[in-house]
This record gives structure tokens, sequence and C-alpha cells, in this order.
């Protein structure tokens, strides 16, 4: 789509089939390729919650510049089935050009369009290559619509799929290429052309960043039972942990209630864990959670949003459970919930939240979704910005007291087999060497003790981005947003018909009063905008400042904002 105002053009691909069909892969590996040739990318998934088949669909939207979210209008559909010529036919562009698994073709050449029969079935037996392949004679047809000679369309294709048959994919690529040469097909005016860019960039989904973020803090366990959306994080730790310098270890045990008490008992051993799963798996962990707030364990929880309640639609994409995470647990005790809305963000608060969680030995939540959890995204990741932080020691004075009433709230943390400690955990109230009590003044102490860390936490705040302040700084309008939302906000903004301000929300625990106060002041207009049905972070908001919020934008069908669509919203409101 080439938006007016800025003239940035976004080109968005659509790839679909059937579960098994490679349709992710595809998408990820057609990323690759733009990000080969220097473009920004942002790549979806959608897929059914069905054990076997149901419709699989990757949509990539690309440009030479930053792009935060994909779009879905649609330039180019490569569609293995009719069903995806079917399910997408009103997301087409005028001008879009359809490449269609050749069987197909009599069921969908009368729909209009730009409808080309692709024998990828044909040309991916003639290589002697798997069916799986198929999609890679469509990717070497869009290579000659985006205006990629046959020779770079070669290069990348066989460089994109170096590690799974980069001569074979090369040689499918050069096929549908040259099937499509001469059908007369409408070619992007601008072309696609190598554009300079940083060595660093990787196109990387959020889950896998945060894994990223996990290891470059130097997590040592991860423990997690499966669960969409959050179940990739598990996936990739488990393959790095077969790289012994790597001296991580991951276990799936057989539920989530085990996961959380099992990270737990690995944190009193003194080894740096985390744990993840869904929001219904959290749901289960919440007597632990509690474990680990009145025992005051450095422990980090991925929790990834799906469309609830209950089982809901699981594979799809929700923010709300905001406010059940903030008031997860029961009782009163201090934790850190960090909401990144990308994979930079993502990589980040994993790191910072683990060393944060160990050096004030307070639980932290890492608050994502489906639609970053699973969506990919050109990134670069910087581990000089992950804030160091480690645990207190003990000075091996006196008697170790586990819960030693610190000034700042901070006991010294040993682990057992630590010479002449003895480290007591306990899920009762305790005085300061672990012991169970029901001693009103040592009952109040404790607390007062727990809390006394987020004051000493809040000491050292301004090292990271909790709240985010962009677009126009003198604008009386401003977008709220946190989380996913982030991506379709920033690509809409490009598309309203007068600059607005934009206050992204991260830190939402403990929540920056001061500073969402002063971007807030002097507002005439703050429209909010989120993935639920109550406007959770409003009311936030409002309980923290007491802002009311002027508009609410709110989407709860289980799908993300598109950015056209908001941007029409907003311009409403405006």
């Amino acid at each position: 789509m080439e938006n007016q105002k800025n003239s940035q053009i976004i080109r968005t691909i659509g790839i679909g089939g059937a579960a098994g069909d490679g349709i992710r892969e595809a998408g990820l590996h057609l990323a690759e390729i733009f990000n080969k040739l220097g473009y920004h990318s942002f790549l979806s998934f959608d897929y059914p919650s069905v054990i076997r088949g149901g419709h699989n669909f990757s949509r990539l939207s690309v440009s030479s510049e930053k792009i935060s979210g994909d779009h879905s209008e649609i330039d180019v559909l490569i569609a293995v089935n009719a069903e995806s010529v079917r399910l997408h036919l009103d997301e087409l562009k005028e001008d879009a050009v359809v490449f269609v698994e050749q069987a197909y073709f009599d069921e969908v050449k009368d729909m209009g369009k730009h409808i080309i029969a692709l024998p990828m079935a044909d040309f991916t037996k003639e290589q002697s290559a798997r069916p799986v392949a198929r999609t890679t004679v469509g990717l070497g047809a869009l290579s000659f619509v985006a205006g990629l000679t046959p020779e770079k369309n070669h290069e990348l294709v066989s460089a994109a799929f170096q590690d799974y048959g980069g001569d074979l994919n090369g040689a499918l690529a050069d096929k549908g290429f040259k099937h499509v040469e001469g059908q007369n097909l409408p070619k992007w005016e601008e072309g696609t052309r190598e554009v300079p860019r940083d060595e660093r960039m990787e196109i990387i989904d959020s889950n896998r960043a945060i894994a990223k973020g996990f290891l470059a803090a130097g997590l040592q366990f991860y423990i997690a039972y499966p669960m969409t959306p959050s179940t990739s994080i598990l996936h990739f730790l488990a393959k790095e942990a077969l790289n012994p310098e790597r001296k991580l270890k991951t276990i799936q045990p057989e539920d989530e209630i085990s996961a959380i008490n099992m990270a737990i008992g690995v944190a009193y051993s003194g080894k740096k864990v985390a744990t993840g799963t869904a929001t219904g798996g959290f749901a289960l962990m919440q007597e632990a959670f509690s474990f680990a707030g009145v025992s005051e364990s450095p422990l980090v929880v991925v929790v990834s949003q799906r469309q609830g309640p209950a089982t809901g639609v699981p594979t799809n994409t929700s923010q709300g459970d905001l406010q059940f995470v903030l008031h997860s647990g029961h009782g009163e005790f201090p934790r850190i919930v960090i909401a990144p809305g990308d994979a930079e963000e993502a990589y980040l608060a994993a790191g910072n939240a683990l060393n944060l969680a160990w050096k004030y030995q307070i639980p932290a939540i890492i608050l994502v979704d489906k639609q970053i959890s699973e969506s990919s995204q050109t990134a670069i990741l910087d581990a000089a910005k992950i804030v160091s932080g480690s645990a207190k020691p003990w000075t091996h004075e006196g008697k170790y007291e586990r819960y030693q009433l610190a000034e700042d709230g901070i006991s010294p943390l040993a682990s057992p087999g630590t010479e002449n400690a003895v480290v007591k955990l306990t899920s009762y109230e305790h005085d300061e060497f672990g012991i169970a009590t029901d001693d009103p003044e040592m009952v109040k102490k404790m607390m007062d003790k727990r809390f006394k860390k987020s004051e000493t936490l809040a000491l050292e705040l301004s090292q990271y981005d909790m709240i985010k302040v962009s677009g126009d700084l003198s604008s009386d309008t401003a977008l709220l947003f946190w989380g996913s939302s982030k991506g379709a906000v920033l690509e809409a903004a490009k598309q309203l018909k007068k600059p607005v301000k934009l206050v992204q929300i991260l830190w939402m625990e403990p929540f920056d009063s001061a500073h969402a106060s002063e971007a807030l002041a002097g507002m005439s207009k703050i429209i909010s905008i989120e993935g639920n049905h109550n406007g959770q972070l409003s009311a936030l908001l409002r309980e923290k400042t007491g802002i009311d919020t002027h508009h609410k934008i709110l989407r709860y069908d289980s799908k993300p904002f598109d950015p056209s669509e908001l941007a029409s919203k907003i311009n409403a409101l405006l």
C-alpha cells in the first residue's frame, strides 16, 4: 500500500494452503529473502485450533523503510489450494496477482483478478523434491512480479534455503519465474532493489527474541509445559540446550503446575530459571506464583495471551489478561510486569526481567500475546542494552538469615550447600531465618520488607524504557497503547489526517505514574487502543494517575488490528 502522506511503499504477500504445506516456512524464507535485500518485514501466521488440516496462512508486508505491522490488502497471493483464493479474495488489491496451483485453476479462474495457474506440484515432481517444496515455485513467480532478475531470484532463493537444499529450491524458483515471464503480468512499478542494510538485522518472532534475551542474561534452566502460543520458546531453548557450551537445561514436566513449582525449586538451588505458558496455563500456576512472592524466589514467567475466556479461541490473539496478570497470585506482594510491543522490546524485557528478578528476589512477568509471540519481524537485538544485575551475596558473617530485614528490603541470597548457611524456603509467613510465624509484628515487618524492594527498585527505573513517547510531541491528541497493538498503531499513524502524540506503556508494574501523567498532561483528546473488551489499560491509567481516556478503540474478536481500518477509526475521532 502506498501511503500518500509519507510516500512509503508497502507490499504485502499472502501464502495459503493446508497444514503440512509448509506455509509458515515459506513465509519465513520469503522474509529472509527480503532481509538480504535490505528490506524491513512483518510476517504473521494464522492457523486453526485443530490437530491436522485446516487453512494455514502467512502474510508478509515489506518495505524499504521501517515497518511495524502487517497490512491486510494483498499484492500477491500464492495459493496451494482453491480454498486459499476463496478465503482471501476480498483482501486482494485491484491489481493483485494470484498464483494458484494448476490443479485448482478451474475452480477459481472466474473470480476475477489476475489469477494465474502455476504447476507447482508438477515442477516439484520433476525436480524429485518433496511436496512441501511446492511453495518455492510460487516464490519464483513472485520474484518476477517484484521486478527481480532471473539471476537474483536464483541467488536469493538458493541462499535462503541453504539449510534445506539450496540448489534444489533455486531450481524450483527458476521454474516458477520462467513460467510466468511471458504472461504479461503487472509488475511492481518501483521494482525491488537492494537497499543499504544493517548487518545485525534479522527476522525473528518475539518468542525467540525472549529466549535469546534469557540466554543473554545467563539463563540456566527453562521449565515449561507446551501451550500455544508460548510453546516455541521451549522448542527453541531445547535446541539451544543441545549445545554443551550453553550450560542450559530444558525440562517439559507433566503440566503447568509442576513447571512453576519445579522452577521455584531450581531458583532455590541458585540457578537462573524461567517458565512460560499461555494465560490459561498461568491460571493453573496461581498458588505457586503466590508462593514465589512470599518466599522471595527469583523467577520469570512468560505469559502469552490468547482469546478467552477458558479455552476460547486458542490459536488467536487477545490483550484480555492485563488485569488478571497484574493481580495474579493471592495476597499482596511486589512483582514486575513488562509488556513489550515488538521483538526488540521482548528481547530486552526478557534479559532485564531475569536480572531484576535475581537482584530484587521477586517474581517477574513478561506479558505478550499470540500476535507478537508468533509473528516475525525485522529486528536488531542488542545485548549491550540489557541492564546487568545480580543477587546480593551473603558475607558469611554471623548466622545466615534468608529473610534478613535489610534497609533496602533485599536480603543476602545464598543457596543450599553454601558453607555454614541453613537456607530455608517456606510458603508460610516467616521470620528472618525462614521459620514459620503468625506473630502480628513479624507479619507486618515482612510485608513491609517485601514492599520496601519496590521503593528500592523505583530508584533505578530511569535505566529502563517504561514508557515510550513519540510522534508529534506538541499535539494535544494522544494515542495510548500497549503490547502488540504497537505495530498497528505505528502503521496507522502514517495514514492519519493530523499528527498525534504516541504514548506506549511498556511497564505495567511498577507503573511510571509521573512519566505517564507528564506525557498525557494537557491533552484535549486521549484515545486508548486495546485488544480487549473493557479497556484494561485505560482502567490502569485511571487507577495510577487519575487520568481518564476520552475515547477507546477496542477489538476483541480474536484478531489483531489492521492498520488501515484502525487509521479510519482514529481519523473519525480526530
